[in-house]
This record gives structure tokens, sequence and C-alpha cells, in this order.
């Protein structure tokens, strides 16, 4: 197991903090659910095959906690995502508040249309925190190249949050469950193994986040919840559409 993570610390404590070990401004979700995902050791991002529906569902999530979109459910229909509230000042929860103002939008094209943007920025949010690093290296002594390195403690925080909650059963923190949800349906949790164990019970507990049961102290997140629970469908049923 990595050096930063130590599961002896409070797990309560450490699964109820929104944004812990962030610095100004609070990360969106989208920079959370990116850094999460961020391999230190290799220095590339897992699940790139879905990330970017992976991002754009983590600004619908974040979205609809700060009430600015809504979703309705209509069964084999699929799910309308519609914007509510005034327009985001942040510049990357404005494109999908754009997007949706517009007109109500099917789930899935909301994704497809704001999502293949979205990873430059979010990427640069991070390396601007100090969260990641880019560090320009040689290749065979003389071709330029950049490689990503882990710039902070803050993506041990988020896993030990999100460890805590699968593993020790504490109770979470609505963007704690909303976190581990959206990692869960982009299929990234296996690449976590030597930080949250894969295992039986991690895997039930991760899809009951996806389902939207994040217990009953997130009971107040009820539109994040059901917001979340559409979206991560999405994310599954984009999993298993061919890539060109």
């Amino acid at each position: 197991m990595p050096n930063d993570i130590n599961p002896s610390r409070d797990a309560r404590a450490a699964a109820s903090v929104p944004g812990v070990g962030s610095a100004g401004s609070e990360p969106l979700l989208a920079e959370d659910l990116m850094l999460t995902l961020f391999q230190p050791q290799s220095g590339t991002i897992a699940a790139e095959n879905t990330l970017y529906y992976a991002l754009a569902s983590a600004l619908l999530a974040e979205l609809a906690e700060r009430g600015g979109a809504e979703v309705e459910a209509r069964g084999m229909r699929g799910a309308i995502v519609r914007a509510a509230g005034d327009q985001p000042t942040d510049a990357l929860l404005r494109t999908a508040w754009d997007y949706v103002a517009e007109k109500p939008r099917d789930v899935q094209t909301v994704l497809a249309a704001v999502g293949p943007s979205l990873r430059a920025p979010v990427l640069d949010r991070l390396v601007a925190r100090g969260d990641i690093r880019r560090e320009v290296r040689k290749t065979l002594g003389f071709i330029p190249s950049t490689a990503l390195e882990l710039g902070s403690g803050r993506r041990a925080d988020l896993v030990r949050a999100a460890r805590a909650v699968l593993v020790d059963d504490a109770q979470p923190h609505p963007r704690t469950a909303a976190l581990i949800a959206l990692v869960s349906a982009s299929g990234a949790m296996p690449v976590l193994h030597r930080e949250i164990p894969w295992t039986t019970p991690t895997i039930t507990r991760a899809k009951q986040f996806e389902s939207g049961n994040w217990g009953a102290e997130a009971a107040a997140a009820a539109v994040t919840r059901t917001m979340t629970a559409v979206i991560t469908n999405a994310i599954v049923a984009a999993a298993v559409l061919p890539h060109s």
C-alpha cells in the first residue's frame, strides 16, 4: 500500500470533509474526479475511454448540487436535463449550464456535447493548483516530452475519504458519495486496488453509490443523488459503445 494512504486515521472524519486539502476556492467535483483517477506511478489518468463522459457527469452533478440543473427521469425514454437558477460564475460549469439552458436535453446528448473539451482545462486547473505538476523531459537525450507528476497531498485525502466509506463503512459526505459513484461508473475502481481493496464488499458498496443509495446522512442531497444515479447509468452505457 502506498505511504500516502494511512487507514489508521480517523476514517469517519476524513469521509465527512468536502474539498479536503484544497486551498483558495473549493475545487470542482470534476477536478476531484480527475485527480482521483490520476495514477502517480505511471503519470497517466485512468479510464481515458470514458473520461470525458465522467467529467461532464461531474459538472452536471455539481450543477445539481448548486441548484443549477434538474433531471427528469422518463423511464424507458431515458432522462432529460434542464437548467435551473442563474448562470454559474465558474467557466467550466457554464459550459454545461449554457448547453442545457438552450433547451432541455437528453443526458447522453449533454455528456457527448460537453465532455470532449473538458480534459485539458480540468488538467490545467489541477496544475495551477499544484495538485499535479508538468515536468519537461527529454527522450533519447534531445526530444522534449512532458510528464505528469503528483504535486500535492490532496489526492491522498480524496482517496482516503473514499476508502473510509467503501472499506470502513463510514457515512459519506454527499461530495464523496458522488465522487465514488463517478469513479465506479467510469470503470476505474480496479485501478485503485492498491489504495482501495477491490473486493466483493467494495464492489457492492460502490455499485450502491452508482444507483444513488448513499445512506441516511446524505438524504438532504436528494437532487444530487438523483442526478448522479442518472448520469452514472449514462457513463456505464457509454462504456459498452464502440470507440473510434
